[in-house]
């Protein structure tokens, strides 16, 4: 399946969860997430803040704060993503594509070794991710290469095989909410995984 048919059908299923939905399979990825080691021996998060039907990321960066981790999310400039540390999780407005992003312009995180949530719209099992088109993680990735990558998912978004091109930079591990993995749309029944 090309990459624009991947994207459609991933798109539809996430449009089909109910709020509800969401929400549980958020909750069950954060628990997921907050047993690894990697979160656990983490010093910085560096997150992003959700949009639309993403896995709600919002809970998981507080409760960072909470056990005392600094966090950052991004923040697009152009064509450059940057990391800014936040204090305070309310100061965001709208920004690139109406995506969350902090009003501040600093201070600029600095971790480079900062465990990372990747966002995406489907993820195999080698790590490999389709995004959302903008090569903003790749070429923030690229610069910052030394970054522990985690991506939470719903099931239904960790599909068998993606082929990747030589730029594209795979995640360490995925996390799928194996609950989510049927989601069942008429017109996808018959769809390859």
């Amino acid at each position: 399946m090309d990459k624009k048919a991947l994207r459609k059908r991933i798109a539809e299923q996430k449009r089909a969860m109910t709020p509800e939905q969401i929400e549980a399979a958020s909750q069950r990825l954060a628990e997921r997430l907050f047993q690894t080691d990697a979160y656990q021996n983490a010093l910085s998060i560096y997150g992003y803040l959700s949009y639309n039907q993403e896995i709600r990321t919002l809970p998981i960066l507080r409760r960072a704060m909470i056990d005392g981790k600094r966090v950052a999310v991004p923040k697009v400039y152009g064509d450059e993503m940057r990391f800014i540390w936040m204090d305070d999780l309310s100061l965001v407005a709208p920004g690139y594509y109406d995506i969350p992003e902090p009003i501040a312009d600093g201070p600029v995180a600095d971790d480079e070794l900062a465990l990372m949530l990747m966002p995406g719209l489907a993820f195999d099992p080698e790590g490999h991710r389709v995004g959302y088109g903008g090569g903003f993680y790749d070429r923030y990735l690229a610069a910052h290469p030394d970054h522990k990558l985690v991506a939470l998912c719903y099931g239904f978004q960790l599909v068998d095989h993606l082929d990747c091109e030589a730029h594209d930079i795979p995640v360490h591990r995925v996390i799928p909410d194996e609950e989510t993995r049927a989601v069942s749309l008429p017109d996808l029944a018959g769809s390859a995984r």
